[in-house]
């Protein structure tokens, strides 16, 4: 008798109990998986926050570098170059190499020459090579002499590919800090870019907030 009802088991499947259990079973399993999936996703974002504002940071510094020797406060012309040869003195740091010939983008309260905004960035100032005239040589070799005698000619610096967005909120949205403001003010003076936050509130991994990076 135990046999007969042990084959029409199998062959009629699996029991309504049997089928509470398992599908409960999954439920769990499904459950304790989301939070994972969850913070993997987060994890991904904050790895890309950090390098997105690593890259910005750089960028700002290659920035300032650049503007040593060069723009003057009150002066529309570098003090360092007077003649417009295109002489400059040793630069301060040798990871520059040229000197920003732009001092229009900077007004006089910009007195650290910092970038007045992040489009200055990606739109690009003009440039010229420390120490060397363009016209003698230098990195600028595989121009034709005709262009390198070109008064019009211009050479441009970019220093963000494009417009950064924060992967914490989709935009480019980002809070910025002049030179002049402490991490705590809430908004920005627009004297100029000294520092960038994401403009999200949330709390990262770690506890910390994202607008706190």
């Amino acid at each position: 008798m135990k046999d007969r009802v042990n084959k029409l088991r199998t062959a009629g499947g699996f029991t309504l109990f049997e089928l509470v259990i398992t599908l409960t079973v999954l439920s769990i399993l499904i459950m304790g998986s989301l939070p994972l999936a969850q913070n993997a996703v987060k994890r991904e974002r904050e790895v890309r926050l950090r390098e997105t504002l690593r890259q910005i940071r750089n960028a700002i510094d290659e920035f300032k570098r650049d503007t040593v020797g060069a723009c003057p406060a009150g002066t529309t012309q570098n003090a360092a170059d007077p003649s417009g040869r295109g002489r400059q003195p040793a630069p301060a740091d040798p990871r520059s190499r040229v000197v920003i010939d732009d001092c229009s983008i900077f007004d006089s309260e910009n007195l650290d020459r910092y970038p007045p905004d992040l489009e200055t960035l990606v739109d690009g100032v003009k440039v010229r090579q420390r120490g060397v005239s363009l016209r003698s040589g230098g990195a600028f070799d595989d121009k034709n002499a005709t262009d390198l005698n070109d008064p019009t000619d211009e050479v441009k610096k970019v220093y963000l590919r494009e417009m950064p967005v924060d992967p914490m909120t989709g935009e480019s949205d980002w809070k910025k800090r002049s030179s002049y403001q402490t991490k705590d003010d809430e908004s920005w003076d627009d004297v100029n870019v000294f520092d960038v936050r994401s403009a999200s509130e949330e709390e990262a991994l770690n506890g910390e907030k994202y607008s706190e990076w």
